[in-house]
């Protein structure tokens, strides 16, 4: 008989991150598809106010690692704090978010326990009591579905996968006791560097992805280019709105051309074949040709609009919900002052 376990970490806060209930909605579908025991790990400074957030969930056990040592991300810690979940729990299955915090860390406590592997899920189904993992592979352009007999199994949720679960409660937690020497707290935390709220403009739980093609760079219908006017929209814009920045390929490479490029772009904003597959409910492109390298980015964003000169471009095949035939500069300028009224 199977015996799932999630693990999750807490944030600063103290509560789990958004990807952490994906995958608790991930584990408790696969606990009841196989009928299945689920317990709950969690680790963090104190981790009663999140096994209470989730005390519906309908596990057996909520386990927890909490304590100052295991406030902040470090390997050592959060390794032995989760192989003591494992161990404690007598999981067969671990299932766990693709965090920054996990995701390094949990392929390492799955060698400890002499389990296996697999990360970046996509999707979990139980069959036959068969637990089959999904998972893309080549920029999401392929899926492939895998199953392993190697036990314990360490798995890790990408993020977007699932709905987030919800369900408070009081739950009744068991704190599972972990032992750290002084090799394990060599590493520590002195302090965060961050931009600020508003620099920052990859936002993955932002509801809009606007996307910036290199129609903003290239010269407009004076003979111009106007990069400080292209800067203003696009800023003003994401200020407004709180949306996500992403770009296509074509703008950041062109400054290899000798090409002006706007200096707020990089290569971690690209999405599309060779950059990022983002997942927003809604997204925008401006300025953006549409073809299949770029359009792959956007296989899982809810609703698609194009705003473009050009009628017969990429957007126009199919590729969009909506495509507004209309100059990009004039259309977000126009937004961007509705919005300030």
């Amino acid at each position: 008989m199977e015996k799932i376990l999630f693990v999750a970490h807490t944030d600063a806060s103290g509560a789990l991150p958004r990807n952490a209930l994906e995958t608790l909605t991930a584990a408790k579908d696969l606990a009841a598809g196989l009928g299945a025991e689920l317990a709950v790990g969690l680790v963090g400074a104190d981790v009663a106010a999140a096994a209470d957030s989730i005390a519906a969930c309908g596990a057996s056990a909520f386990l927890g690692v909490s304590g100052p040592d295991f406030a902040d991300s470090r390997y050592s810690s959060d390794a032995a704090a989760l192989e003591a979940l494992g161990k404690n729990s007598g999981a067969t299955i671990i299932v766990g978010p693709a965090t920054s915090r996990f995701a390094r860390v949990l392929p390492g406590v799955a060698q400890r326990l002499g389990g296996a592997v697999d990360t970046q899920l996509a999707g979990l189904t139980a069959t036959n009591g068969t637990v089959s993992a999904v998972r893309w592979f080549y920029r999401q352009r392929m899926e492939g579905t895998l199953s392993r007999t190697a036990r314990p199994w360490v798995l890790t949720i990408a993020p977007g996968s699932f709905a987030p679960f919800e369900g408070a409660g009081s739950a009744t937690l068991e704190n599972v006791g972990v032992d750290l020497d002084a090799a394990c707290k060599r590493t520590t935390v002195v302090g965060i560097e961050a931009p600020a709220a508003d620099a920052q403009t990859i936002r993955p739980d932002a509801e809009l992805l606007f996307v910036a093609g290199a129609g903003w760079t290239k010269k407009q219908a004076d003979g111009q280019v106007h990069l400080d006017v292209a800067e203003k929209c696009i800023l003003g814009f994401l200020d407004a709105t709180k949306a996500s920045l992403g770009s296509s390929k074509s703008l950041v490479d062109i400054s290899g051309e000798g090409q002006k490029v706007l200096p707020f772009m990089s290569h971690l904003h690209q999405v599309g074949q060779t950059g990022a597959t983002p997942r927003h409910p809604k997204g925008l492109a401006t300025c953006c040709h549409g073809e299949e390298p770029h359009v792959v980015g956007w296989r899982f964003i809810g609703e698609r609009r194009a705003v473009n000169l050009d009628a017969g471009c990429g957007w126009a095949q199919g590729k969009a919900d909506v495509l507004y035939v209309a100059d990009a500069f004039a259309v977000v300028a126009k937004v961007n002052e509705l919005l300030a009224e």
